[in-house]
């Protein structure tokens, strides 16, 4: 099932029921006086947020959602029957927007609802109009219409880590290892295109589509994907020792190069996120010699952080070495509990 986490639909709230004109009419009785009832009220609709990331993706097909309208009155008083109100689920994370009003709308607890259109009011019947003058009301008043509008439907990803990167830095490799995601993966930037999500024993892991330089602004596929970075919990940092490699080759893109550019577009997104707990995740350990990649990394995180070295939290890892991953996912697991 395709991942969206973006749409646009058109909602509509029900119609008001009318309200009659009626007599009423009863044996030996010749002049029985109005009996009209009011109309039902229109059905509101109402956005309840529900823990299913993927929810979205049924709603391809269905343009619009409609409430259902409230029924006429009836004779002999009868009000006429309310309009059932209508709930759209929504995943947890999800900012609704009236594009209409600009109204917005976030639920980010399960279980959460809210209304966000609200029902016309029913019309009223003949028998509100009655006085000491007016004995004979053939006044009556029609159903209010439903409020309706376009609303862009936003989810941003509440997960308990987001891996970020360059693209082609593993991120998609490592959850797999991790977790079932199944996510693509392939030897050339951007085979993530929309956020594949892993479950780690009940932790819900994010692979945030792959970041360059300018993404803050708009540039590549990071601008669309970074509020998802926004409501993670942690950062995993995925850093390829390639890069080391390729560096050191001549090629620019060394490790710390490779640090800067991702943390300068998260501050540049929002400079909240640089301050977001991190782990540092070199991968693609197996590209060097056993011991040499850990000595990359050792060197980095020293000389990167000086005296706070000893309280950063990374790991070398490759997804072919199962002992590896297995370790990493026993201290993700420990950090993630705390």
């Amino acid at each position: 099932m395709a991942f969206i986490d973006e749409m646009t639909i058109r909602i509509k709230a029900g119609n008001g029921g009318d309200g009659v004109v009626r007599w009423l009419h009863e044996k030996f009785k010749e002049f029985g006086g109005p009996a009209g009832g009011n109309g039902g009220r229109g059905g509101s609709v109402y956005a309840k947020a529900v823990r299913d990331t993927w929810l979205l993706s049924r709603y391809r097909t269905t343009k619009e959602f409609v409430a259902q309208n409230g029924q006429a009155g009836g004779g002999r008083s009868m009000h006429g029957a309310n309009g059932e109100d209508l709930y759209i689920e929504v995943p947890v994370g999800t900012i609704l927007t009236n594009l209409e009003t600009g109204e917005q709308f976030r639920l980010d607890q399960e279980g959460q609802e809210t209304m966000i259109l609200k029902g016309g009011n029913g019309g009223l019947g003949n028998e509100n109009f009655k006085s000491s003058t007016n004995q004979t009301p053939e006044e009556h008043t029609l159903g209010k219409q439903g409020e309706e509008g376009n609303f862009h439907i936003e989810v941003e990803i509440i997960a308990s880590a987001g891996l970020i990167g360059l693209p082609n830095a593993g991120k998609s490799s490592l959850l797999n290892a991790l977790t079932r995601a199944e996510a693509k993966v392939g030897a050339y930037q951007f085979t993530t295109l929309e956020p594949n999500l892993g479950d780690l024993y009940g932790h819900i892991l994010a692979d945030i589509p792959g970041l360059i330089e300018g993404a803050g602004e708009g540039k590549g596929l990071g601008h669309k994907f970074l509020r998802h970075v926004k409501r993670t919990k942690m950062l995993l940092h995925c850093i390829s020792i390639e890069n080391e490699i390729e560096s050191s080759g001549g090629k620019e893109g060394g490790i710390e190069e490779t640090y800067n550019v991702i943390r300068d577009e998260l501050a540049s997104f929002d400079e909240e996120l640089p301050k977001k707990e991190e782990i540092i995740i070199f991968t693609k350990s197996d590209l060097l010699p056993a011991g040499d990649a850990k000595e990359i990394a050792d060197k980095f995180i020293k000389s990167k952080f000086g005296a706070e070295a000893s309280d950063k939290k990374y790991f070398v890892v490759s997804v072919y070495d199962v002992d590896a991953i297995k370790h990493f996912s026993d201290e993700l697991m420990k950090i993630l509990g705390e």
